[in-house]
């Protein structure tokens, strides 16, 4: 200890803007370096955490747009096919039903057949 007091006096009387270093150095000693090494792999294991999940997110919002495109995809055909199949039923609807005009048009020309 005596002799890390020494080192630290002379550093001092050398640079006096390293007073705090020196002062934290007779305080913590070699403890601040562990600290700094912990904090240091902390700061990796949020950042490798960080990185996967921002992978994570990625891959998810990937997977969304991909089931949002599917789900648009079969939508679209589904709707496709309705119209398809109403469509098919208005044409069935116009060959079963005559309109009353038609109709009309119809006995009148039927009536002046039986007339003659």
């Amino acid at each position: 200890m005596a002799k890390e007091t020494k080192a630290v006096q002379e550093q001092v009387a050398n640079d006096p803007s390293s007073k705090i270093e020196a002062i934290k150095n007779l305080i913590f000693g070699e403890n601040i370096a562990a600290y700094n090494s912990e904090f240091d792999a902390v700061k990796k294991d949020i950042s490798s955490k960080k990185k996967e999940l921002e992978d994570f997110i990625e891959d998810t919002r990937k997977e969304l747009h991909q089931a949002i495109d599917n789900l648009s995809t079969d939508i679209n055909i589904r709707i496709t096919e309705l119209e398809d199949n109403l469509a098919d039923k208005v044409s069935m609807l116009d060959d079963k039903k005559v309109d009353r005009k038609t109709l009309g048009d119809l006995l009148i020309a039927m009536g002046e057949k039986i007339n003659k």
